[in-house]
């Protein structure tokens, strides 16, 4: 059966020899017994599971066109509104799985190399190498269920150093070589995130804008499996615990960013999308639609996150007795109203959906870029709602070996809730201590602040949507046309 196991996810990633350092040390053994990647990895583990539950199989998979074997849902290419919501329901399931704490859960990346995909005619004009090389990546992750994470960004010195420096001085990542086998690469990726928890690196960089009289060696766009020759992950410190207790979500959702470094990796050539050509980056990037496509992932992931805060936020409030209060009141009407906007747009973009030109159909851009404007603002301000019904309350928490102390009983006596005993009702201040004031939580906020860029870009895509649309300009002008007649 194409799509994996959990057991098998875990096998795959526990026999990779990719050099992994965590805090100046090389990680040796199974990653899944490594305490910063066993509770992702288990998690994960069991959303692959889920492809298979004979309950779920005919939502979460469908026929590859391949041998009709099942693959999973996320690989599926839209040709249809249905083909939408087949997707989105099959997302649905995952996302509510993980309560929309994994920002790389496999969907994802599932769907960024099927947009990619989509747009493989792009590439056709000028490459059909490339093209076909693209096609058979996609077919070869959909048939073999890949865990795919992504290197688009450098580091900002790497980046300047494209811009400023001469090109066999720049530190950023380029092409060095050209060999009969393949190209040579070399250069460092931040923000890697899941990379030493997934099969493979796609590998897609913003060229540097410098004019080149020839082929930019800093344009490429390339996927490989992580224990290619000269490929080395770096880590940074990890918020990840064993007790699911004591840290409910950090001990189950952390995933790990990492550096990625190429060290004159050798790229096959079969593996490499293109090379050499800025301007094909631009426009593989925006003609496959890939923040569209992505964005009908990212909102399913949205709303499972808005719901289960807007359950913690309900729950705190019923055991402090303040359900009530005027002003609790008001703060939770401004969540649902997040929710139910971002639910609304969810189901706009499919009944919008329109023709990429090319036999594919895409979610509706607008209502998808809207809601990438509206969470990264509502999310903040729900973790603020918990931060300031919890008072300081949040601050002092007994840790689950308390529970099982002689101390006990004066816990039992003195932390009951309304409708809570003593254990469970720390149990969710703890959940809201790592949501409002932990490590995992703040990475949360920061990281669904710029999950597709800054205020800015965010905005600039949604405001590059609809100004050449006049529709809403000519609404007014045949108004006033009217005044005084």
């Amino acid at each position: 059966m194409p799509v994996k196991s959990g057991k098998q996810y875990i096998e795959r990633i526990d026999a990779q020899t990719v050099p992994c350092w965590y805090k100046g040390e090389l990680v040796t053994g199974k990653r899944s017994e490594h305490f910063a990647f066993a509770g992702l990895m288990q998690t994960q583990a069991k959303l692959y599971d889920l492809q298979s539950d004979p309950h779920l199989i005919d939502t979460m998979t469908y026929a590859s066109p391949a041998d009709g074997k099942p693959v999973g849902m996320s690989f599926l290419p839209p040709t249809s509104v249905d083909d939408l919501r087949r997707r989105r329901e099959a997302m649905n399931i995952w996302s509510g799985t993980h309560h929309g704490f994994l920002g790389r859960s496999p969907d994802y990346m599932n769907t960024a190399i099927m947009a990619f995909y989509t747009g493989a005619d792009i590439i056709e004009e000028v490459s059909p190498q490339y093209a076909e090389n693209l096609r058979n990546y996609y077919a070869y992750c959909r048939d073999n269920d890949i865990t795919l994470s992504h290197a688009f960004i450098q580091p900002h010195a790497s980046k300047m150093s494209g811009l400023l420096d001469a090109t066999e001085d720049a530190i950023a990542a380029k092409v060095v070589d050209r060999t009969e086998e393949g190209l040579i690469i070399n250069g460092a990726f931040m923000m890697a995130t899941q990379a030493a928890t997934s099969d493979e690196i796609l590998v897609y960089p913003s060229p540097s804008p410098a004019p080149f009289d020839d082929e930019n060696p800093f344009a490429f766009a390339f996927a490989v499996p992580n224990d290619l020759p000269g490929i080395s992950l770096i880590c940074r410190d990890t918020y990840a615990a064993e007790s699911n207790f004591n840290y409910p979500l950090s001990s189950r959702y952390e995933e790990m960013d990492n550096i990625v470094i190429f060290d004159h990796v050798l790229v096959p050539h079969e593996r490499i999308f293109f090379a050499g050509n800025e301007e094909l980056s631009g426009r593989l990037f925006s003609g496959s639609h890939f923040h569209i496509h992505a964005g009908h992932q990212v909102i399913c992931r949205y709303i499972a996150k808005t719901e289960f805060v807007l359950g913690t936020i309900q729950l705190l409030a019923d055991t402090l007795d303040q359900a009530a209060e005027t002003h609790v009141i008001e703060k939770t009407a401004r969540v649902l109203t997040g929710l139910e906007s971002l639910k609304a747009l969810a189901l706009a973009a499919e009944a919008g959906a329109i023709d990429d030109g090319r036999g594919f159909i895409i979610p509706a851009p607008k209502p998808l870029m809207a809601a990438n404007l509206l969470f990264p603002k509502l999310y903040p301000e729900m973790i603020e709602i918990l931060q300031l019904l919890g008072s300081s309350g949040v601050i002092m928490v007994p840790q689950e070996e308390e529970f099982r102390s002689d101390i006990a009983p004066h816990l039992d006596t003195y932390l009951r809730g309304t409708d809570m005993v003593s254990q469970e009702r720390t149990a969710l201040f703890r959940l809201i201590w790592e949501l409002g004031a932990g490590s995992f939580g703040g990475r949360q906020t920061q990281f669904e602040r710029f999950f597709f860029g800054n205020t800015i870009t965010v905005s600039n895509r949604l405001y590059s949507a609809v100004s050449a649309d006049q529709s809403y300009r000519q609404l007014v002008r045949k108004f006033i046309s009217k005044t005084g007649k």
